[in-house]
Order: C-alpha cells, then structure tokens, then sequence
C-alpha cells in the first residue's frame, strides 16, 4: 500500500457539516425577517427554494460565468421574486444576515476532530477548499480546526476553483508534497475525487449519505473513523 505523508481535506460536507449550520442559519433567518408575514409558507420551502438557485449561481461561479458578488446578490434576489416578494434591499439584508451568522454557527462531521486529532500526529494535513476566504477562515477559526492544517488553499487566494488541477497543483507545490504520497479527501465526486485524479493524487470518497455515482474513487468511506483503516 502506498505510505501517504501528506492528507489534503475539502471543508464544507467533509469535515464542516454545512448543511446544519445553514439550516439553522435559515431558521434563524425566517424568524428575524419576519418571512412568514411576507408570505413565505415556511423555512423548508424558503430553504428549498434558495438552494436551488443558489447551487446554479454556484454552478456559474465555478466556470467563471459569474463573479462572487452577483452570486451573494442573486441568491436571495432571485428567492424573494419567486414568491413575489419585491422589497427593495432585503435582498441584501438577507445576503448580510445569513454571510454573517452561518459560518460562525458551529457544525462538525461526526468524528472530525477526533480524526483530525489523530491524524495530526502522523501525516501533515492541508486543506482545499472552494469557498470564499473570508467566509471559510471564519467557520475554520470558529470551529477551532486552523491549528491542523499546515496550508490552506482557497480557490478564491488561487485563482483557480476545484475541479481544475491547478489548484491541486498548487496545495501540493506549498506542502512541498508530490502526488503520489498526497490523499485527498472529500464529499463532491466530480469536484473533489475527479478533481484529485486529474492531478494523480488517489481519492477518499466521504459517502455518508451513500449517493450513487459513476465516478469511483481510490477509496470510499461512510464515516470519517474509516480513514484510519485506510491508512
């Protein structure tokens, strides 16, 4: 079995739950702004409604269609109208409001700092990650996971989002890592796992949800713990 020495970690899903720490930012969200007396039904058709439109602001955003501010200003623009609600600048109140607190609402994986725990005092750890800076530098302070990770790599510092190699590329330029003893480790297939390959690095798979898929990763976990396993 290859002897890995350096671990990279995607954040969001992986080790960051993030779909908690939104949804109880949209809670949050719902009861401050009053959504019900405007005429939003509940959290969960608001909630669903955003990340639909928000996953394809995002989609955009990765090939470079869009830039970041139109995506944070869209997101909740385009949630508003579909239920005909056309406040001016509580769009941007939302945008504020949700940008401020989610990221500073804790939510880790199951196990993550135990593995992390673990794996600190053998492999060094770096971290790749898609977000925006200041918004992931908030939930890593936050969750108190700086302390370990050697380097940290956001696309919006390199220029270059995953799936691309070149961000891979880079993370394993700054650990001074080659691809063959580097495992990368995340939740999106063709973001994470194909990503990772393109650059000749061997992929975990973090299937927690068991989602099927025709990509095939180096390895496949359903709960962070199995990681040790592996190595």
């Amino acid at each position: 079995m290859t002897r890995y020495r350096h671990i990279f970690f995607d954040l969001d899903n992986t080790l960051w739950d993030f779909e908690a720490s939104s949804s109880e930012a949209f809670r949050m969200l719902y009861t401050h702004f009053g959504l019900a007396d405007r005429g939003v039904g509940s959290i969960e058709v608001f909630s669903e409604r955003y990340h639909r439109f928000n996953d394809a602001l995002w989609a955009l955003y990765r090939e470079g269609g869009i830039a970041k501010e139109v995506l944070r200003s869209l997101r909740f623009k385009q949630t508003l109208e579909s239920f005909g609600i056309s406040e001016p600048g509580l769009d941007e109140d939302l945008s504020e409001y949700y940008l401020h607190y989610a990221p500073r609402i804790v939510r880790l994986e199951p196990g993550a700092v135990d593995l992390l725990d673990y794996l600190k005092k053998k492999y060094q750890l770096h971290l790749i990650t898609n977000g925006f800076s200041e918004v992931q530098y908030i939930k890593l302070n936050e969750g108190g996971l700086c302390q370990y990770f050697e380097h940290i790599i956001t696309s919006e510092e390199a220029g270059v989002k995953k799936p691309d190699c070149a961000i891979f590329r880079l993370a394993l330029s700054r650990a001074g890592a080659s691809a063959h003893e580097s495992l990368m480790v995340g939740d999106d297939p063709e973001v994470d796992i194909e990503g990772a390959r393109s650059c000749g690095m061997n992929q975990v798979f973090y299937n927690p949800k068991g989602i099927k898929t025709t990509i095939a990763a180096t390895y496949e976990i359903s709960k962070l713990d199995e990681l040790k396993k592996i190595l």
